[in-house]
C-alpha cells in the first residue's frame, strides 16, 4: 500500500487523537491530549507526523526533543506511535519510524528513544531500525546530521 507521511497541521489534531485513542496510545483524556498536540504542532522541539492513505489518517506519531548533556546533543523521544484500526501495522509503523528517525537526525539528535514494546515481534521490527534495549527504554544511535549511524 502507498502511504504519504507529512507533518501534522492543527486541523489534523482531532482525527489524530482518534487514531491515538483507538491504538491505546493515550494515557490522558482525549481533550487533554488534543490540547497538548495543538501546542506541539507549532513547536520546533517536536515533530508530529501523520501517515495517510487515500486522504485518510492511518497512523501518527509524536517525536519530542530533550537536551541531554550525556548525549552531547538533543535526544529524540518517540512519545507515541499508533496505527489506525484496519491499517497495516507493519507498513505504517515502518514508514513512521523511518520519518521519525530522519526528523530527529535533521534536528541534530544523535539518539532516538522510545518505550520498550512488550510484544516481541514489535520489538524485533524496531530492532531492524537500530533500536536496542537501553534500560527501561529502547534507544537507537543515529549519528550526526549527514553522518552515518554508529
Amino acid at each position: 500500500m502507498d502511504y504519504q507521511v507529512r507533518a501534522a497541521r492543527i486541523t489534523d489534531v482531532e482525527r489524530l487523537v482518534a487514531v491515538l485513542e483507538s491504538g491505546g496510545a493515550l494515557a490522558a483524556g482525549t481533550s487533554a491530549a488534543a490540547d497538548v498536540l495543538r501546542q506541539l504542532v507549532s513547536l520546533p522541539q517536536a515533530s508530529i507526523l501523520i501517515a495517510e492513505s487515500h486522504r485518510k489518517i492511518v497512523g501518527g506519531a509524536v517525536l519530542s526533543l530533550r537536551p541531554s548533556p550525556a548525549a552531547g546533543s538533543n535526544v529524540g523521544v518517540i512519545d507515541v506511535l499508533a496505527v489506525a484500526d484496519g491499517a497495516d501495522p507493519v507498513g505504517v509503523t515502518d514508514i513512521l519510524l523511518t520519518e521519525l528517525i530522519r526528523s530527529a537526525r535533521n534536528k541534530g539528535c544523535r539518539v532516538v528513544e522510545a518505550a520498550t514494546p512488550s510484544d516481541t515481534s514489535v520489538r524485533a521490527r524496531w530492532s531492524r531500525f537500530g533500536f536496542e534495549d537501553s534500560g527501561p527504554r529502547l534507544a537507537c544511535a543515529i549519528g550526526a546530521p549527514g553522518g552515518r549511524a554508529t
